[in-house]
């Protein structure tokens, strides 16, 4: 493809794509969970996660997403500063400090934000059931906001 091409289908993507950023402190594990299990229940989105912290990947985390057949192993913890946060359509906090956090940034008005306070997990029954949580959640939250891959 020529890089006129390349460059042209780039920009039509970045201007349809709806963009989802999932953000927790450590970017260890609620928030990989919910870029997985998002990614995997819409394609069509560009889907993001990053913490206020970032902690490096939880193996718990994919160990959990494994038994529902994701696989997030090659997800890396981020930064929320190392990604371009102010393109998100949608912003979705896991936990109470990163809410706090981002509560203050300067959001674009665009951007619709929501919080979710699902609990840190600890053991592996922890993860599932955060996991299960954050499904569930995703459910609601994609027919709720009716999202798809769509004109902003």
């Amino acid at each position: 493809m020529s890089a006129v091409k390349s460059l042209f289908y780039r920009r039509l993507h970045s201007i349809i794509m709806v963009t989802v950023l999932f953000i927790c402190t450590g970017n260890a594990a609620r928030s990989q969970m919910a870029e997985g299990l998002l990614k995997n229940m819409n394609s069509s989105l560009s889907v993001l996660s990053a913490g206020t912290k970032p902690e490096g990947l939880s193996q718990k985390a994919i160990i959990a997403m494994e038994k529902v057949g994701i696989d997030i192993s090659n997800h890396q913890s981020k930064n929320i500063s190392d990604i371009d946060w102010k393109k998100a359509d949608y912003v979705i906090t896991l936990c109470s400090s990163a809410n706090e956090t981002c509560v203050s940034m300067p959001w674009p008005e665009k951007c619709t934000k929501h919080h979710w306070p699902i609990e840190d997990p600890v053991n592996q029954g922890d993860y599932d059931f955060a996991r299960e949580e954050i499904r569930n959640r995703l459910l609601l939250f994609t027919r709720e906001e009716n999202i798809s891959s769509k004109s902003k």
